[in-house]
């Protein structure tokens, strides 16, 4: 963005609120600021957080063939289904993608989220997970295939042509999807049951996230800092108790709103200048909570007993309006607090230019700070059988740490569920896949 452009936004910004609340400052960069905010992406860029484009036309390549192959599956569903001629032909499903890949902030080798969008007669049972599971599984750019029908939300897993892939399915009720379908409208979720809910909600959560910024690049780069960031000091995991994507973009979001014209390196020091204030468990919110008029429940802890127990809430900002970090609990509360004051006094340093982003990124030294730690290995005979065991055990690693033992061990689990982080590491020893996890 050259210097009129940049004028131009701040004059804008300085126009429209974002947000529920009155930003807390409209000031722009200085020249200083321009200056460390490129120095700050040229950090990012030689830690390898971008891809390549090559690697990004693959996967444009391979999101087009993904959408050419529903296109077919759902062909071959309206045809095997005995529907008109005119049916057949208008019959149609797109592909949608979500996520860190939707929001622009995903770095080389990472998973494409998307979702596929059908009509009301191809089933999610027999249509998605039966017949194009079968195509999937016959085709010889797909590798690694793996259904999770059960999941709170539904899903297949997958490698096309070397990208991964998960996919989810929404089935609407409707006889024709069209290629211009806005997912954003709420009448969308109307008749619609629960698991096609869930599954619509990655993308009407990453697209109003996108309209809620005031400028989505700074926030794309901020975003990306506070990601790689949070994955240094060991407190990026939403399966282990803390945030995973969709929070830390949420949370970044809401400092874009504050700060509208700020560039990303002082969109970084207010993060944590902000979130060391911040008093939980008072939730973080893009926009005002709709109730809607669908009867679908939305986060509310005056209604909701369950919601009143939630230590940091980050609320999703389109409807239905959920807790995002419902996994949070009071001792990964307090080590993501400590860490944003850390953040915080980094930041202050770099001011005084007595730090600098080295010192900000410093790995979390895991057994330096931990000398007593509890190590689980696990160990399956083929790649497919260790992904669900590895799914299973790290769905119940958090739960390891919040629960005591009815027995005289009440002190080790207490100091367990008090020093709480996670590394996770896989290895192969005689053919024998393994994952070790150490907390």
């Amino acid at each position: 963005m050259n210097k009129i452009q940049s004028m131009a936004s701040v004059q804008q910004n300085r126009q429209i609120r974002y947000g529920i609340t009155e930003p807390i400052s409209l000031g722009g960069p200085t020249e200083l600021d321009v200056i460390k905010t490129k120095a700050l992406e040229n950090y990012l860029q030689d830690a390898g957080l971008y891809e390549s484009n090559e690697e990004a036309l693959r996967r444009e390549e391979v999101l087009g063939r993904l959408d050419e192959i529903v296109k077919t599956w759902i062909k071959k569903i309206s045809r095997d289904k005995g529907l008109s001629d005119e049916t057949v032909e208008q019959a149609n499903a797109k592909i949608f993608t979500f996520g860190s890949y939707r929001l622009k902030v995903h770095g080389p080798g990472a998973d494409i989220d998307t979702l596929c969008v059908g009509p009301r007669y191809a089933t999610r049972g027999n249509g998605f997970f039966g017949e194009l599971h079968r195509m999937l599984s016959e085709l010889p750019e797909v590798t690694e295939l793996h259904s999770v029908p059960d999941a709170y939300v539904p899903l297949m897993g997958f490698k096309l042509n070397g990208v991964s892939i998960d996919l989810l399915y929404a089935k609407l009720p409707l006889w024709i999807i069209p290629e211009d379908l806005d997912l954003s409208d709420d009448s969308i979720l109307q008749n619609a049951d629960e698991q096609t809910v869930r599954s619509l909600n990655g993308c009407r959560v990453t697209d109003q996230i996108l309209r809620l910024v005031p400028n989505i690049q700074s926030f794309r780069t901020t975003l990306r800092c506070m990601r790689f960031w949070a994955k240094k000091r060991g407190v990026y995991s939403n399966v282990s108790g803390f945030l995973g994507g969709i929070n830390w973009a949420l949370l970044v979001a809401r400092i874009c709103q504050l700060y509208p014209n700020a560039s990303p390196n002082m969109l970084v020091s207010r993060f944590f200048r902000v979130y060391t204030q911040w008093r939980w468990p008072n939730p973080v919110l893009l926009c005002s909570m709709d109730e809607g008029s669908l009867g679908l429940q939305v986060w509310d802890p005056r209604r909701n007993p369950k919601d009143r127990l939630h230590m940091m809430p980050i609320i999703t900002p389109a409807y239905p309006c959920m807790n995002s970090s419902y996994n949070v609990s009071a001792s990964t509360l307090r080590i993501m607090t400590g860490e944003f004051q850390r953040g915080k006094d980094i930041c202050a340093a770099m001011e005084a230019n007595k730090a600098d982003w080295d010192t900000l990124f410093e790995p979390f030294a895991f057994f330096e700070a931990y000398k007593n730690y509890l190590q689980i290995d696990i160990s399956a005979a083929n790649v497919d059988d260790l992904r669900k065991w590895k799914g299973w055990v790290e769905s119940r690693l958090r739960q390891l740490t919040l629960k005591r033992k009815l027995g005289g061990d009440e002190t080790f689990t207490d100091q367990l569920r008090n020093s709480k982080r996670v590394a996770v590491s896989v290895h192969v020893e005689n053919g024998v896949f393994g994952l070790v996890a150490l907390f």
